[in-house]
């Protein structure tokens, strides 16, 4: 199968719930959360994408860089390309009509892990979710687990999940925070909660495994994670699902890299379709970045082999970029890649 064919069977699995659009920019589906949408305008999903477009790349091409490396390590494992699985789950409830959310996590975890980096599990409203992520990491494709994304239930809750996740193999654990008043959890009666930063110093001591603090919105929010020990934050506004009119994570990275840097690992997702975009997050300051609903659209049509092919793609697009910018290595992606920077 090529990906333009899991496109088509994932348009018909979907059946409207995902478009499976052209240019995936959060129009078509605004509002519809459960589902692939943003939260009620809209506006937050579409910053992401717009903020990225915004961003204009500096071409130079009178250099010696044609083969860049675009290896990194991140969490004590080596990838092929700074490019993780985000913990895209749910099945159910996001109405993810052909296919099970055993046959999701299996995807969005194996898949990265055969293409040379990291998945990850999520959690959700029903039990199914969190077991599924965890029976795929215990596989350990090509020898890596992935990562596990916890919702911010009770303290104790996450704490036993932790151990869970640890006792499957995972590589990294974490909590998206900005879930602590998500529609999908607070729909099925499960109660989320914000997280104070003695909170998030808790669960860092809770867990053997490097910690990361998701949904990072704020500098003030990512000074606090790192002060609590977290091995990295994601920036993050939850793909546009939990709160209308935030703005594009692309327009917040810098300035939390800048504040943050050297005291831990900076990731990003939001709005990230191709190979261009990524280099356009590392040149903003990330280390690397995740990519949600590409991955999930491949995973439906065509399982762990369309997301292996959809991260490989991304990370052709990601050489050609470096390419066309003069950058042999990630180490050479910076500020002087963006024009006006």
């Amino acid at each position: 199968m090529n990906l333009p064919e899991a496109m088509d069977r994932a348009r018909e699995k979907l059946n409207g719930v995902c478009r499976v659009c052209r240019v995936c920019d959060g129009f078509a589906c605004r509002g519809e959360v459960p589902g692939f949408g943003g939260a009620g305008s809209g506006a937050s999903f579409m910053n992401n994408v717009s903020a990225l477009a915004a961003v204009k790349l500096n071409v130079r091409v009178l250099h010696g860089a044609s083969e860049p490396k675009t290896g990194t390590s991140l969490f004590g494992v080596d990838l092929k390309f700074p490019i993780i699985g985000a913990p895209v789950a749910g099945v159910r409830i996001n109405r993810m009509a052909g296919v099970t959310e055993r046959e999701l996590a299996e995807a969005m975890i194996c898949g990265p892990a055969m293409a040379g980096t990291l998945g990850s599990g999520g959690d959700g409203a029903v039990p199914e979710v969190f077991d599924s992520g965890l029976e795929m990491i215990s596989r350990r494709t090509a020898g890596r687990g992935g990562i596990v994304i916890i919702k911010p239930v009770s303290q104790e809750v996450i704490v036993e999940k932790i151990a869970l996740a640890e006792k499957a193999g995972a590589d990294a654990v974490g909590v998206d925070v900005d879930a602590a008043a998500f529609v999908n959890m607070t729909l099925a009666g499960r109660r989320v909660e914000p997280k104070t930063p003695k909170m998030i110093s808790e669960l860092v001591a809770a867990s053997r495994v490097p910690f990361i603090v998701k949904g990072v919105m704020s500098v003030a929010d990512a000074e606090a994670a790192a002060e609590a020990g977290a091995a990295a934050v994601v920036v993050s506004n939850h793909g546009g699902r939990v709160i209308d009119h935030t703005p594009g994570t692309a327009e917040v990275l810098p300035e939390i890299s800048r504040a943050v840097r050297g005291k831990t690992k900076v990731l990003v997702d939001g709005g990230i379709r191709s190979g261009v975009d990524v280099l356009k997050m590392l040149a903003l300051g990330a280390d690397a970045v995740l990519v949600g609903r590409p991955l999930a659209v491949a995973a439906i049509g065509g399982g762990a082999q369309a997301v292996k092919l959809r991260l490989e793609r991304i990370g052709e697009e990601l050489k050609a970029a470096m390419i066309m910018t003069g950058c042999p290595d990630l180490g050479a992606v910076d500020t002087r890649v963006i024009r006006g920077r």
